[in-house]
């Protein structure tokens, strides 16, 4: 597992200035129902090993890429995972939408989506995901993998690149994620925050996130991505037992901060 964050990455922190429905962000909820504002691919990643695997590769222009990702959909709030059911929580973070990068079966494939937004001048970025990925006893590199790059596209700079992959020995994922017989996912949404100070304010940033079963094509690799924009949205879900973790101290100082605004 590589993570690189770079210039002012704070995950979890809950600053929550600028409007919630600020200009550049398209559907970045999903809360349309659909992928509009979004760009989608997919494509086959079978005998393809992971460091030659990136979103770029299965997006339109990529080497991989055979049409938008019929294999990824829409979630609707209420749904549970087909796998791992109530151990993996909330599938939508926020609202009555999210979004699952890549099916639920194993076959060799690769699903990725992205977005771009311009001329950026609030003071943060959001977006919040889970992952799963089989373990099949390969190596990191063979093995069903995630990735997620946010790019400032102004200066070509990688802010936030995280990739983690179900390598047999367990070294491809780390604290974020449990276990459950041959499954590594997140039971809590991963709620992900770049602060836009002087130096950033009025970049170009895109987003893409990937996710792609293994090498060897009989193990399935996925993700859930919500609430891509300026502030974090609150959850709309109630925890299920176990996950109330999901929730932290942030998310109570949110309602603390709603009600004094009430009062």
């Amino acid at each position: 597992m590589k993570i690189t964050t770079l210039l002012g990455l704070g995950a979890f922190a809950l600053g929550l200035s600028g409007s919630a429905l600020a200009a550049p962000f398209i559907n970045g909820g999903f809360e349309d129902g659909n992928t509009n504002g979004w760009v989608t691919g997919g494509g086959d990643r079978g005998y393809i090993d992971n460091g030659s695997l990136s979103p770029e590769n299965v997006l339109p222009g990529g080497s991989l890429y055979a049409g938008a990702s019929s294999r990824s959909a829409v979630i609707g709030a209420g749904s549970l995972d087909p796998i791992l059911g109530t151990r993996l929580g909330s599938t939508v973070y926020s609202g009555n939408y999210s979004y699952r990068i890549e099916d639920t079966y194993s076959g060799g494939y690769a699903s990725a989506i992205s977005q771009h937004v311009q001329n950026y001048t609030d003071s943060s970025i959001f977006f919040a995901w889970k992952a799963v990925l089989e373990n099949g006893g390969h190596a990191e590199s063979e093995s069903a993998l995630f990735k997620v790059v946010l790019r400032d596209d102004t200066t070509g700079n990688v802010l936030i690149s995280r990739s983690y992959d179900a390598g047999g020995t367990g070294g491809g994922v780390d604290t974020r994620f449990s276990s459950f017989g041959e499954f590594f996912y997140t039971p809590q949404w991963q709620i992900e925050q770049l602060n836009i100070d002087s130096a950033l304010s009025g970049h170009d940033f895109t987003l893409s996130l990937l996710a792609a079963d293994c090498e060897w094509t009989g193990h399935t690799g996925y993700a859930y991505l919500d609430g891509f924009g300026a502030v974090l949205p609150p959850s709309g879900s109630v925890p299920l037992p176990g996950t109330l973790a999901l929730m932290g101290l942030g998310l109570a100082g949110l309602g603390a901060v709603r009600r004094r605004k009430q009062a």
